[in-house]
């Protein structure tokens, strides 16, 4: 796909200065709050003056970044445009939900839809990278930049990663870079950042092969295969090598297994910390080391472009890897339409979010919101009588969450409250704050509270680590005095990471589970509490009971003891139930649902089948029970029963959100094939294997789901 260009890469490289060329590998952050001249934008424009820049990090805005660009194109000797990068994780000035909630739809159209809108707005404001999708696996809640992941599962991250691909580039052939509302896409943290040793952030990760290569890499050979043009490495050690200089990742797997023609960017002055970590011995041996074994572009830190030619002249880099780091950021550079089109058009500079984009960032938030509990049933509510809505998150108009765009500084979110009122216009909606006692007295005045708690967004997303992720304090006193009048009340959650809510889940009646669902987060919240929206997500990550229970995920591997409620010496806590508060793929609906025993078109395949790309069909049917109309989402898990590596106790394979009417039934059909029912081995040059024996086929709403059958591998 980037090769299309080489002859002219190949030749504007054959007139490239050394100093140019380590140029392109650098990556500078604007710091001025204006334009050009302002913060520490002085060093930045003499680069791109002297043809000694390859890109620039967080300047936005159509004349911003025109201005920037002409002294790039029209002043430097050769005349190489700059590449303008920025994070847009869920949105640019329309928020769209946090991908963790967004994974919750398990819809990968949500995910394409937030991808489209943001290229558009991005792309108008002269940015053509955006370092997006972030598909760091991950087990670990206390890990604040679970909020910017889909989960706890490498299949449903895949998924939702090429959703994310296709919307910010258009097609895997690349077709769609060179247009108006497409950006290039940066998959991130290569690789295993999500595994960080107790939830902290930039901490160790020791991973065994076989781990990496079923659990953390899926999602990244996904986006590849989607056309992704560039990758991230990540923070973190893996198994003792920082991601920034690991060869066996970036040369061994990415570039070579997988034959990545794109470039790997370093995170924010991932080189330089390569001396902290006790890696390099100082700036001149981190850019040896990063540069060598299969980093392209240096961001923030200079240490490459500072040594560089020192490195050469030493013999400690190769000219040809210098060449090949330069030439893969030029392709992209060309496959962007840079050189033919480097400036941006100010007259169709978007500015703002659109009604469109609005109604879209609505219709995603609701789609993420997961129903956890509703006995009785409390929801959906009446439209009329008297509403106590009460809590600290209540009146929130920041519900934009981490990461979010430009947009959070300058446009609020929707609040609950404020919602709430104007889906109710008849009713009697009265408002307390975070005072137990007030909010008590408002519930007993009242027919129905909402009660809306839940995090902040500062206190979920990088560098935001928590040891404990129950509700901050005060919280569950207020949900514990609302409980104790007797009167029906629901809790809202407003929260980046799964929460600890044992304490206080027993006694409400019903729990939204709403995350931080972007600009439109109180109305989508109110289309569900008044069931304009009727439920669908599902939970993308486990809820643990307690912080002490951490690791708990469903895809865990059984050990020789497994849990036995009566037995003493098996696997499990003196003092807590088996498993989490809530499983993955849990959500409930205001109607309900029944899905059939999975069905099999072979109950045996032998494996020469498999490896010639034959598959096993399997077949769920679904049925609406209930009286209205809505969603339910048909899982698929497999479990490989006895295996060389011992394999998770569910792994899920397919998944399909599904619209049916009052009694309608619908037949859901899945594909099993080479690449779900075998694994990778601990063999570091990559072996993946299929075996023969029992493949236990399960299927149903949630992760828990029994209904099953077996296939034989023959």
């Amino acid at each position: 796909m980037l090769r299309a260009h080489d002859d002219k890469v190949k030749e504007l490289l054959g007139r490239m200065t050394t100093e140019e060329k380590l140029g392109q590998i650098q990556q500078l952050t604007w710091t001025g709050a204006t334009g050009p001249g302002g913060g520490q934008t002085k060093e930045i424009e003499a680069a791109a003056r002297a043809g000694r820049l390859g890109s620039v990090l967080n300047l936005h805005g159509a004349k911003w970044t025109n201005d920037l660009q002409r002294l790039a194109v029209e002043e430097s000797r050769l005349g190489i445009p700059l590449l303008f990068g920025f994070d847009v994780i869920h949105g640019f000035w329309t928020t769209f939900p946090i991908p963790l909630a967004q994974a919750s739809a398990f819809d990968p159209a949500v995910a394409e839809t937030d991808a489209r809108v943001s290229a558009a707005e991005t792309r108008s404001q002269g940015v053509r990278w955006t370092f997006s999708p972030m598909m760091d696996v991950t087990h670990e809640p206390r890990w604040g930049r679970i909020a910017e992941s889909s989960g706890e599962d490498p299949y449903l991250n895949s998924v939702l990663a090429v959703a994310k691909v296709r919307g910010y580039q258009g097609p895997s052939d690349g077709s769609g870079l060179t247009t108006q509302d497409h950006v290039a896409a940066c998959a991130k943290h290569f690789v295993a950042y999500g595994g960080a040793e107790g939830g902290r952030d930039y901490n160790t990760v020791d991973v065994s092969e076989q781990r990496l290569r079923n659990h953390y890499l899926p999602p990244f050979k996904a986006a590849l295969d989607a056309g992704v043009t560039t990758v991230m490495a990540a923070f973190n050690t893996v198994g003792g090598v920082p991601a920034h200089a690991n060869d066996h990742t970036m040369n061994t797997i990415l570039k070579g297994e997988w034959g990545f023609d794109g470039f790997v960017v370093s995170d924010y002055t991932g080189v330089m910390e390569l001396v902290a970590h006790g890696y390099a011995e100082d700036a001149a041996h981190a850019a040896e080391l990063s540069l060598t074994h299969g980093l392209d572009m240096e961001m923030v830190s200079t240490h490459i472009f500072d040594h560089g030619q020192e490195l050469l002249e030493a013999g400690r880099i190769s000219s040809e890897r210098l060449d090949d780091a330069v030439t893969r950021i030029l392709r992209l550079k060309f496959a962007l339409g840079l050189f033919d089109s480097p400036y941006t058009d100010e007259a169709t500079e978007i500015t703002g979010p659109t009604a469109g984009a609005r109604a879209a960032a609505r219709d995603a938030a609701a789609r993420s919101m997961v129903l956890l509990k509703n006995d009785g049933p409390v929801l959906p509510l009446a439209a009329g009588g008297s509403i106590a809505v009460v809590g600290p998150h209540a009146d929130s108009v920041d519900q934009h969450g981490t990461w979010a765009g430009p947009g959070r500084l300058v446009l609020e979110s929707v609040s609950v409250l404020d919602a709430i009122r104007a889906a109710a216009p008849e009713a009697d909606v009265r408002h307390s704050g975070s005072d137990p006692s007030m909010a008590a007295a408002a519930a007993w005045a009242a027919d129905v509270t909402v009660v809306v708690v839940g995090e902040d967004s500062a206190i979920s997303g990088e560098a935001a680590s928590r040891s404990e992720i129950d509700l901050p304090a005060g919280q569950q006193q207020l949900i514990e005095a609302v409980a104790a009048t007797g009167k029906p009340f629901v809790v809202v959650l407003v929260n980046g990471r799964p929460l600890t809510v044992g304490g206080w889940v027993d006694r409400a009646p019903a729990v939204l589970e709403a995350w931080h669902a972007g600009i439109e987060a109180g109305n989508a919240v109110a289309d569900i509490l008044f069931g304009a929206v009727n439920p669908g997500g599902k939970l993308p990550v486990s809820f643990p009971r307690t912080v002490g229970q951490i690791p708990v995920h469903y895809n865990r591997e059984s050990t020789g003891r497994p849990y036995d409620q009566v037995e003493k010496y098996v696997s499990k806590y003196l003092d807590l139930p088996d498993g989490p508060q809530f499983v993955f793929g849990h959500g409930l609906s205001y109607t309900t649902f029944v899905t059939g025993e999975p069905q099999l078109s072979h109950e045996e395949i032998a494996l020469d089948a498999l490896e010639r790309g034959e598959c096993v069909e399997v077949t769920v049917s679904v049925a609406n029970t209930g009286e209205r109309e809505g969603d339910e989402v048909v899982q698929l898990y497999v479990h490989d029963v006895a295996a060389a590596i011992v394999q998770p106790v569910r792994r899920l394979r397919g998944f399909e959100r599904v619209t049916l009417r009052p009694g309608e039934e619908r037949r859901v059909r899945f594909t099993l094939g080479a690449e779900d029912l075998g694994y990778w081995t601990n063999d570091p040059s990559g072996t993946y294997v299929l075996e023969r024996g029992r493949i236990d086929v399960y299927a149903g709403t949630s992760s828990a789901a029994t209904a099953r059958r077996s296939l034989r591998l023959v």
